[in-house]
C-alpha cells in the first residue's frame, strides 16, 4: 500500500500546500489506493521537502517524481491518450505552477496584511501548533523567500507575477470538462492543487480576488474537488 505524507489539511482542502494537494488529487483521480498521513515536520522527507510517498518500502520525494513513479508502477492510463502537444502544455503549466507557488506562499507568510488571518486560521484547526512555532516558521520562510528572490519584491510586484500566472490558467481552463477534454488528466490535478489552495482559503488576497472572479477556474476547481472528496 502506498502512503502519502504531506502537510495538514486546512479550510476544507486535504493539504494546505499546492504540491501535496496535487499528488493527493492525482492519486484519487487515477484510482490508486493509498493511505494519507499528515505531518508538520518535513525533516524526515527526501531533501527535507513534502510531499513524499513510501511505496513497498521505497521512499520517493518531489511531486512530479511521485506521479511518474505511480504512473509507471501501477500502469496508470490517466495521461495515456495525450498528444505530444498536450504533453508540452502540461510541462509548461507544471513549471508555471512552480512560479505561482512562491507567490501563494508569500501571500500567507510574508505579507503582513494577510499573515495574521492565515496564522489564526491554521492554529484554530491545528492547536498543537502555537504562535511561537508559527513565528519561527515565518522567519524560516522569510529566509527562503529572500534567497529564492520573491522576498525581495514589493507586494505589488510579487502579486503581479502570480496574477500573470493565474491569467494564463484562466485562458486555458475550459468552462466545462477538463483541460484536455471530458476526462481529467494529471494537469487538472496540478491546477487543482494550487487553485483550491487559493479559492477555499477565506483570506482576501489579490490572488483569491482574481480566482473568485473567474467562473471557469472556480467551476474547474469544484469539479476536481467533488471528484477527489466525493463532496
Amino acid at each position: 500500500m502506498l502512503t502519502l505524507y504531506s502537510y495538514p489539511e486546512l479550510f476544507g482542502v486535504a493539504d494546505n500546500n499546492g504540491y501535496g494537494l496535487k499528488v493527493y488529487a492525482f492519486l484519487k483521480l487515477a484510482g490508486v489506493p493509498f493511505v494519507h498521513e499528515h505531518v508538520f515536520d518535513a525533516s524526515a522527507a527526501p531533501r527535507g521537502q513534502l510531499p513524499y510517498v513510501v511505496d513497498d518500502g521505497e521512499t520517493i520525494g518531489d511531486s512530479e517524481t511521485i506521479i511518474a513513479h505511480a504512473t509507471a508502477k501501477y500502469r496508470l492510463g490517466i495521461d495515456a491518450a495525450l498528444s505530444p502537444e498536450q504533453r508540452r502544455t502540461n510541462h509548461f503549466v507544471t513549471r508555471m505552477l512552480d512560479d505561482l507557488y512562491w507567490v501563494m506562499s508569500y501571500s500567507r507568510w510574508k505579507d503582513d496584511r494577510f499573515y495574521p488571518a492565515f496564522r489564526d486560521g491554521f492554529i484554530a484547526q491545528h492547536p498543537q501548533i502555537d504562535a511561537d512555532g508559527f513565528e519561527k516558521a515565518k522567519a524560516y520562510n522569510a529566509q527562503r523567500y529572500h534567497y529564492q528572490g520573491i522576498g525581495r519584491y514589493t507586494p505589488d510586484q510579487a502579486y503581479a507575477r502570480g496574477l500573470a500566472d493565474l491569467q494564463v490558467l484562466a485562458e486555458i481552463v475550459p468552462a466545462n470538462g477538463f483541460v484536455h477534454g471530458e476526462r481529467p488528466t494529471s494537469v487538472d490535478a496540478g491546477i487543482y492543487g494550487f487553485i483550491a489552495n487559493i479559492f477555499f482559503f477565506p483570506i482576501p488576497t489579490p490572488l483569491k480576488a482574481f480566482v473568485d472572479a473567474q467562473r471557469n477556474l472556480v467551476a474547474h476547481c469544484a469539479r476536481i474537488h467533488a471528484a477527489v472528496t466525493g463532496a
